[in-house]
């Protein structure tokens, strides 16, 4: 059981609105992770300087979560090929989706799109459909 802190959520979500808010004033770009890292890693026109600054940003900030609250991580469970595969199937569907969660759900909502409301329902859905098949069907399995 965890618990439920509003408060530090509350905070979190006011700076991933206002980080995605910015880099769309400034940049004219949507803040999704899988977009930043893939045009990060393959350099396009406009330069890359400002991804590369926005992923470690987002990398120093573990590591200064983790330095203020030690138990805000929790250790990884299960096996790692599994963890992997996993990774791997989450970036395949990033490509076919258009887009991750964070672009979908922060910023494509807050525009109002359409493919981003189908998008966030499809992932949400999936969410809970896995979390009961692993809780409850496939529970002592994996």
């Amino acid at each position: 059981m965890t618990e439920f802190t509003p408060l530090p959520a509350l905070l979190g979500g006011i700076l991933l609105g206002l980080s995605a808010g910015v880099l769309w004033l400034v940049h004219r770009r949507a803040a999704g992770i899988s977009g930043i890292l893939g045009d990060a890693l393959v350099p396009r026109l406009g330069g890359s300087a400002w991804r590369w600054l926005f992923l470690a940003g987002m990398i120093a900030g573990g590591f200064v979560t983790q330095a203020l609250e030690p138990e805000a991580f929790g250790a990884a469970s299960g096996n790692l090929g599994l963890l992997a595969t996993a990774g791997v199937l989450v970036g395949i569907g990033t490509r076919l989706g258009g887009g991750c969660t964070s672009g979908h759900g922060i910023c494509g909502l807050a525009r109002l799109s359409v493919r981003s409301l189908v998008a966030v329902s499809v992932f949400m859905g999936v969410a809970g459909v896995t979390v009961y098949l692993v809780r409850h069907v496939l529970q002592g399995v994996l």
